[in-house]
């Protein structure tokens, strides 16, 4: 299950009161250094943003494709292992703003880890080294070490130490 914290507002919905949890210059910035890593096609280049930037801890060769769409508001809340790769335009959230509440959560992805393109990862959600993420999935729960998972709802597609049949 997912590790988030809840915090409950008083008045509209959580996204109105956004600037009450987080500041706007820093909504700004992040948002101008996350475009610039998108587009950018020089992997030391966005590693080096999203570590000292914006405060990602991004373990060696972690390479995120164009496109990659990190957490605007709580990015430091995105820790990658070595020699990962994140597919083209996958999303990585860390927040939620609901009607009543809003909710944070680190996300975790381990060493050697495989997303495929256009997937959206969902705020306190660990991914174990290893793992395989198809393309398109909404990453709703934790995904153990060495699982191959997929679709949304996201389900086990193939055993941990089942023989590749292809």
């Amino acid at each position: 299950m997912r590790s988030v914290e809840r915090y409950k507002m008083e008045g509209p919905n959580a996204l109105w009161q956004v600037y009450r949890t987080v500041s706007r210059f820093k909504a700004v910035r992040n948002f101008i250094f996350i475009q610039l890593a998108r587009y950018c096609p020089i992997l030391p280049w966005k590693n080096f943003i999203y570590r000292r930037i914006l405060g990602m801890k991004v373990g060696e060769h972690t390479a995120f494709a164009l496109m990659v769409m990190v957490d605007v508001f709580f990015p430091e809340r995105i820790e990658v292992g070595d020699n990962s790769i994140i597919g083209y335009n996958t999303t990585i959230l860390t927040h939620e703003y609901l009607i009543d509440e809003y909710r944070l959560g680190y996300v975790r992805i381990g060493s050697s880890v495989m997303i495929g393109a256009n997937t959206t990862i969902l705020p306190g959600v660990t991914i174990g080294d290893n793992a395989v993420i198809a393309a398109g999935s909404v990453v709703h729960k934790d995904v153990p070490a060495g699982a191959f998972v997929g679709g949304n709802p996201m389900r086990e597609l193939k055993r941990r130490g089942e023989a590749d049949a292809e």
